[in-house]
């Protein structure tokens, strides 16, 4: 019988890379002072603090990719809060805050970033990997009637923002687009690459929520 450092090592090797891909995707543009690739490190750490629970759930997989979204979405939240703060700093310095800075050619993933997070959320799951709507109502904790709308809504915002990029050139399609970038490269600045190394991160942090709230898949 496996032991549970073999069968998270078995785990790590068949799912860390899409799980970095989702992390990547999730977070967003370059502009954050985390790298996606501490995110989904900080989610194998995560993961591994939680391992019976994770092993014994009746999707690990499902559970392992809401570890990744719930980790987004609050570091999201958190570099949302600090924008505001220093916009706040600067109008009553009497300074006007800069814009987003919106690239003069958008790609899919600049138009990924745009979108609010739910619905990035669901768009990168249902298109980018190919996750049915209950998959990812079970990864983000909601219900399959919001993945649906979200889905809608968010492809239809992509391809508002696309228009400009895929028409002219005749390239391909939205959802022909998100479909590359789960395979596409990431640029990686110390990513956790094995088993090992996230045992080590694992024992120098405290234990980590693994689901955050309602969304924790079961």
């Amino acid at each position: 019988m496996a032991s549970p450092n073999d069968e998270f090592h078995a785990f790590f090797e068949q799912h860390h890379a899409e799980l970095s891909r989702l992390a990547y995707l999730l977070l967003g543009g370059s502009d954050s002072a985390e790298s996606p690739d501490d995110l989904a490190a900080d989610a194998l750490v995560a993961i591994w603090h939680h391992w019976d629970r994770v092993r014994a759930a009746r999707h690990p997989l499902a559970y392992a990719r809401g570890v990744v979204a719930n980790l987004a979405r609050s570091r999201i939240r958190s570099r949302t809060r600090e924008r505001r703060r220093i916009a706040l700093f600067w109008s009553q310095h009497g300074e006007s805050a800069e814009g987003p800075d919106i690239p003069a050619m958008l790609d899919v993933r600049a138009a990924l970033h745009r979108l609010p997070y739910r619905k990035r959320a669901c768009v990168v799951l249902r298109h980018a990997f190919d996750l049915s709507e209950r998959e990812t109502a079970r990864t983000l904790g909601i219900s399959v009637g919001t993945v649906k709308s979200q889905t809608s809504r968010g492809m239809a915002e992509l391809e508002r923002m696309l228009t400009e990029v895929v028409a002219p050139t005749g390239e391909g399609d939205p959802q022909g687009l998100l479909r590359g970038l789960r395979s596409g490269p990431v640029e990686r600045r110390g990513l956790v690459s094995t088993p090992e190394r996230t045992h080590a991160r694992a024992s120098r942090r405290p234990p980590a929520a693994a689901g955050g709230g309602r969304g924790t898949p079961a």
